[in-house]
Order: C-alpha cells, then structure tokens, then sequence
C-alpha cells in the first residue's frame, strides 16, 4: 500500500456484547470499501474475519481478526473482537494498542451485561468511541431507548448525530442530522448505492428539533460553537463536525449513529464517522514507558523520526508459525531489522513482516510509527513485551489479564500424545495469557485454568483438531483436609504371625495443634538414629 499521511490513518476496533452484530459490520466495512467482493454472513459461516473453523462453526467470534481498509483517503486498521464474556482479554488487548473504538449496540436490547464490561475496559485505556445502534430492523427497537441506556448505565454523554425513519419493519432510512439530509440505501446493490435527499416534510420538525438538542449539547461541551449559539449566529455542517470531533478525541462525549448491518443500512455513515471524528495515531499522543535502566518516565512521540518503539499485543499460535501482532508507537523498521527487547535482553529480527486480512498476510518492506502488523520469527518474545532500540531503549505499559476462574482435569490419551501436549502448551499459553496449565501437588492431575466453560471448550476442542493431541477432560479432584483440634497421645502394639515369622512392633504418637494454624505440619521422632532403617523413615 502506498504511504498514508500520519493524519489520515484510523487505528480503530469494533467491540460489544454478544451477538448484536460486531462480525456483520465488519463484514460490511470490508465489502463497501471494496477489501472483498461478497458479503459474508456470520449465520452461513461465511464470514471473512471469523476464519477460524470453530468461530464458523459456532457462528461467534473467538479470536480478534485484524484487516486493513481504505475509506476515500483514509486507511483504517480494523480489529473485530469477540463478545463473549469468556474471551475478554482478546478485547483488553485490542483496547490496549488502538486509538479509537466502535462500539456496538442492540436496538432491542440496548446496554447489555458485556457493553459496559467492554465500555469500562476502554475508559480504562482512555480509549474514544462511537456508539452504533445496530439491529433497529428488529420487533421492538427504540433508538431513543438505547440512548437513554447508555447515557443512565455507562454514566456518558452520548449525543445523537442520526435518527432513524421508522422501527422493525418500517425502517426505511436515516435523517443525517448534521448535514440534515435523508439517506437511503438500495437493497437491489446491497446497500452499495447511498441516495441523499432533502429530509421528508414528515420528519422536518422532529428532525429539527433534534439538530437543535444536538447542538445544545455540543454547546455545552466545545467553547467555539458555544460562542456561535450564544451569538445565534448560523452553526453549519463543519462548524457542528468540529465540535464532535474535539468532544470526541478529547473524551467528553460519544456521537450515536443507528442502522442494520445485517440489511445493508447505515454502514456507510458509520465509515466516514470513524474517519471525521475518531483520532489519528498523531493525535492520541505520545506513548509513555520508562526506561527498563533506570525506571525513569520516557515518552515516545508517534513520528517517524523518533526512536522505534512497538508492543506485542497477540500470538496466533500455529502448525506452522506463530504470528506476532506488533502496534508500532513510533519510528521505523525495515523487514529484517533487529529490535531490542528489554524484558529478556535480547535482539529480535523481524523477519517477515505482514499487513493482516482476517488469516491472509500481505508483506511489507517497512513499518512505520501508527502501523498494526504481524510478524514472523520471533523467539522469546510474549504478549505484552515491548519491542525498541537497542541503544534508546523504553519499557512499554504491559497488557493487564483477569485471573482465571475455572478449571478442568486433562489427561492424555497415549503417551506420544503427552509428549506432544507437553510442548504444545507453553505455545498456548503464550498465545492466550488467561489460559494457565498447572499440575495439582495434591491429586498429581494435570489442570487447565481459564475464564469459563466455553473458553476451556474451545481450547479443547482446538487442540484435538489443530494440533491431532487426543485428550481426556472432566473435573478436577479436589482434596479434603483435616487438621488437630486439640492434643492427645496413645499408643499401639502390632503383634502377628506372617509367612512363619514373628512381627512385633509397638508405636506411640502425641498429637498437638501447631500455633499457627495455616504452618505446614512437622513430624518430629524421639527414637535414637539409625533404629529405623532410612527407608522407612518416609512412612
């Protein structure tokens, strides 16, 4: 691809509860900027950035997709993330290294369970968004519903930019309410052909008066246009872009946008929303590290001219390599350069250097401060390793995963399978931080740890299919503990005839609670050394 000014590249991810239709937006941005040439459905296992076998199986997202668009003179490096409450450290890492952040919502359902888990994961990273409405196709969609649910439960400023003509089976477009126009799309070109118009006479006073709620809204938050609507002087298109953009960028308030990803309808917009009021990588800042020698702060501007400096965000595991996705804070690399990695101190070649389609890589011959790419052949590196100058180095902000919450018992089949799980799973759990492999002292059972039943199901089933390891599961074994509740002593005699021989032994044990209750019990002898044969001192 040929270079983008700094200013014109969007670093954004698609990010909601389950099933409101992260997957079929994405899926429409790729067609109607022209990435693919049919439109993938999630429901036909069609879908180009749920590539993995049991993502189209299941018809959910379980890993992040990345892919690179370009929108007129925009290039936008998308990540689709799951919904799942079961995957969420896939959208902690995402939230990590992107500047901005669509978020998707359900007409019906508006703020669901997982929306504000992934809503509190970005004002954690200080990460801007848009709000997309999605599904207002469906029986029982109320736009103005979800905005009230996003503004009472996400505790935000959300301010609405559209409105849609109609619900469920009568929507037919959307009023623009920024350049108040109505749009429509064509189901004959599957949404490709966007027909502007002069709002209906039917929709001019609701419109209107929601132009002038948004305005007062904006007024509120952004000095310039306050000016202007105070001066009752004329607030047009640009004036009211500017303003959402400087809200925006700046954290204060969420544009809302609505429409049906799955029939084709308000996507477009949503397009150029993400490249008028999302930030460029030159605009979110300088990323802050220190330096791995002294642990003072260093900043590193998002230029080509500063000092390269790059954070591993994924592993994508693989029979036949592992990926590294890289987002590149600042400078440059060619493929094949060496970087430093201060962690372990080593230098790192970049070997092969790829631009992302879903599972498809295009190489490129240098990265540049902004970049979202893959690399191959990286050694000791792992998620959330920094990658820098050697002679400059900077320590990167890690990725901070939730502990695991359940586990299961696994146990080989044969023992070339044992073998091959034994090496298999340090590659897993390099790939997916909230996957832990342990072995039990107690019990001696080989445990797998991660975020839920599903989480642990699909490793399961991965590692079988992928990888041909057969595995057994089940629950772990737990062990019951007792411990003195007071002291007491007493003694025994053993006295028997065995195989003609005379065994005799006499035995007394005094029991007494530790002062510590949570110290490790001691076994203490007063027999003289050596009267029991060193063998059986164990027993």
């Amino acid at each position: 691809m040929p270079p983008f000014p700094k200013d014109r590249i969007r670093n954004i991810g698609i990010v909601a509860h389950i099933d409101a239709g992260k997957t079929t937006t994405s899926e429409r941005f790729l067609f109607y900027t022209g990435r693919s040439h049919k439109l993938g459905e999630v429901h036909d296992g069609q879908a180009v950035m749920d590539f993995r076998e049991d993502e189209r199986d299941r018809g959910i997202t379980i890993s992040a997709a990345a892919t690179t668009l370009t929108w007129g003179d925009f290039r936008i490096n998308l990540i689709d993330t799951p919904g799942h409450v079961d995957f969420t450290a896939e959208v902690e890492r995402a939230l990590r290294v992107l500047d901005g952040a669509v978020v998707v919502f359900d007409g019906v359902e508006g703020v669901e369970p997982q929306s504000e888990t992934v809503w509190h994961q970005a004002d954690r990273y200080g990460v801007p968004r848009i709000g997309f409405i999605n599904k207002m196709d469906r029986i029982g969609a109320d736009f103005d519903g979800a905005v009230a649910a996003i503004r009472e439960r996400l505790h935000a400023r959300p301010i609405p930019v559209q409105m849609p003509d109609g619900a469920a089976e009568t929507l037919a477009g959307i009023v623009d309410l920024i350049e108040m126009r109505y749009l429509a799309f064509d189901d004959a070109t599957l949404g490709q052909k966007v027909t502007a118009s002069a709002v209906p006479e039917r929709l001019a006073a609701e419109a209107a008066a929601r132009r002038g709620a948004t305005i007062e809204a904006l007024a509120e938050l952004h000095e310039p246009l306050a000016d202007l609507f105070l001066a009752e002087r004329p607030i047009g298109p640009e004036d009211l872009r500017a303003a959402l953009r400087a809200v925006t960028v700046g954290g204060k308030a969420v544009p809302i946008l609505c429409g049906a990803a799955l029939r084709n309808l308000g996507v477009q917009p949503l397009l150029d929303a993400v490249c008028a009021y999302l930030p460029s990588p030159a605009e979110v800042g300088p990323a802050r590290g220190v330096d791995p020698r002294d642990g003072s702060p260093v900043e590193r501007q998002p230029t080509d001219a500063a000092p390269f400096a790059a954070l591993v965000f994924k592993i994508q595991a693989s029979e036949a390599a592992d990926l590294f996705y890289l987002r590149v804070y600042s400078g440059t690399l060619e493929a094949g350069g060496r970087a430093w990695n201060p962690r372990t101190k080593e230098r790192e070649r970049l070997r092969r250097v790829l631009r992302m389609h879903a599972d498809r890589g295009e190489p490129v011959e240098v990265v540049e401060a902004g970049d979202i790419v893959a690399v191959a052949g990286l050694h000791r590196s792992v998620t959330g390793d920094t990658l820098c100058e050697e002679g400059r180095p900077v320590l990167l902000e890690p990725i901070r995963f939730p502990s695991t919450v359940v586990s299961i018992a696994i146990e080989p089949k044969t023992s070339a399978d044992r073998d091959k799980l034994s090496e298999l799973l340090p590659r897993l759990q390099r790939e997916d931080p909230t996957l832990v492999a342990s072995v039990d002292p107690d019990s001696g059972q080989a445990l797998l740890s991660g975020m839920g039943e599903l989480h642990l199901e699909v490793v399961l089933n991965r590692i079988a299919r992928d990888f041909g390891i057969k595995l057994g599961s089940g629950k772990p074994r737990v062990s019951y503990r007792e411990t003195a509740g007071g002291s007491g002593e007493g003694s025994a005699t053993y006295q028997r005839l065995v195989a003609g021989e005379q065994l005799f032994a006499r035995v007394r044990l005094a029991l007494a609670p530790l002062a510590d209750p949570g110290a490790r019990p001691e076994a203490r002898s007063a027999l003289p050394p050596g009267a029991i044969p060193p063998a059986l001192v164990p027993a």
